[in-house]
């Protein structure tokens, strides 16, 4: 690495708080214990944050006093509802919860930063710091903003990232455009008549009626996407039933739909709903479609995208840099802080088990790199 900017003290610190908040994760909008840990250290760093924000929010400015650019710096906090198998010393001890998505190292990361440019601050502008909750459910940077945070802590720019099992260790992926898919997080409700199994004449059954929806969206993209475009929808719960010789009153199914182009996103929706009115008509169940969350895709702006670039290859080296990886098919309400104001997402590669995996865990070599890619830019950008 050419030039890692960040001291050997403050990787043991970052390392010491992820570890913490590994131990402790908390789900979207629950991040209260974690709120309350960056609070702490970004005012031990001297720093006057804003708590509460979008519920669980945290930001704070470090203010050179002159003119310049604004330069915001992102990070999500929340974990996933699932158990961890890493067998860590510092794994989760909160049963059904788990870091096993690197948020933790993401906030690590950025606190790191925080504490360096506290330090050190920048001779011109000023640097935005965001702890955003929620990015699981994609409705924290939402919140977020709804709570006033483009007026009360606006950026000129913003950039954040993300682990990636998917690259190499010592690998940067960046480029403009789109870069992660948008989604829709929606959720079906079939209702019919419930009764006795032997009789299900009498009934209108609703799991059926569910089980042949899920059956019909599997085929809607092979049947109504162009093959040239990035699309795919899922089902990724099915709920219905008691008991073996009860036909319930409710089923539901819930999932997600994503696609690059906006375009596609609304037609995968359309025959979404299409198919539930559909099964509705042949079933005589009432069949009802709600959009749970909406995420565009997150665009990197070009010009953002060259500052970026510019500080990964100065932390990794030129040859560290990853410019011609494809769209990824995740997503990440970051997207709508990059409509917000131009900005670049950016995706550090570690060698672990793929992300919402229970194997999975964050690379602590990561945090050096991450920050001191955040310090190399506010650097190059505000001096």
């Amino acid at each position: 690495m050419n030039d890692m900017t960040i001291a050997p003290t403050l990787a043991e610190a970052m390392t010491g708080w992820r570890h913490e908040m590994h131990r402790n994760p908390e789900l979207a909008f629950e991040e209260r214990w974690t709120s309350a840990f960056v609070l702490d250290r970004l005012r031990e760093f001297g720093l006057d944050p804003v708590g509460g924000l979008g519920g669980t929010g945290v930001a704070a400015i470090v203010d050179s006093g002159r003119p310049g650019p604004s330069i915001a710096l992102r990070a999500d906090m929340d974990a996933l509802p699932m158990e961890e198998q890493t067998g860590a010393d510092y794994r989760s001890t909160r049963s059904g919860v788990s870091h096993s998505c690197g948020h933790d190292g993401h906030t690590a990361a950025l606190l790191g930063t925080a504490r360096h440019l506290a330090e050190h601050p920048p001779k011109t502008g000023r640097v935005v710091l965001i702890f955003q909750p929620a990015e699981e459910n994609g409705k924290g940077a939402r919140a977020m903003i709804a709570d006033g945070l483009l007026e009360n802590f606006a950026f000129d720019e913003v950039y954040g990232f993300h682990n990636m099992p998917l690259l190499d260790p010592g690998q940067a992926g960046i480029r403009p455009g789109a870069v992660l898919n948008g989604y829709i997080v929606w959720e079906v409700t079939v209702t019919g008549l419930g009764g006795h199994g032997a009789a299900f004449y009498k009934a209108i059954d609703p799991l059926q009626a569910a089980a042949r929806l899920a059956v019909e969206i599997s085929s809607i993209v092979g049947r109504y996407v162009d093959p040239a475009q990035a699309a795919l929808i899922n089902v990724g719960s099915l709920q219905a039933g008691t008991n073996h010789n009860i036909i319930p009153e409710t089923a539901r199914l819930s999932g997600t739909l994503r696609a690059v182009e906006p375009e596609v996103q609304a037609l995968l929706f359309d025959r979404l709903e299409k198919a539930c009115a559909g099964i509705a008509e042949m079933t005589g169940c009432r069949v009802e479609c709600t959009k749970l969350a909406e995420v565009p895709p997150c665009v990197n702006a070009p010009v953002a995208v060259e500052h970026a670039a510019r500080a990964c290859a100065a932390v990794l080296g030129e040859g560290g840099i990853v410019a011609d990886h494809p769209a990824y098919p995740f997503t990440d309400d970051m997207a709508l802080l990059l409509q917000a104001a131009p900005g670049a997402y950016l995706f550090l590669g570690q060698d672990s088990a793929m992300c919402h995996n229970p194997d999975y865990d964050f690379d602590d070599a990561l945090l050096p790199v991450a920050s001191g890619i955040f310090v190399r830019l506010v650097r190059d950008r505000l001096g």
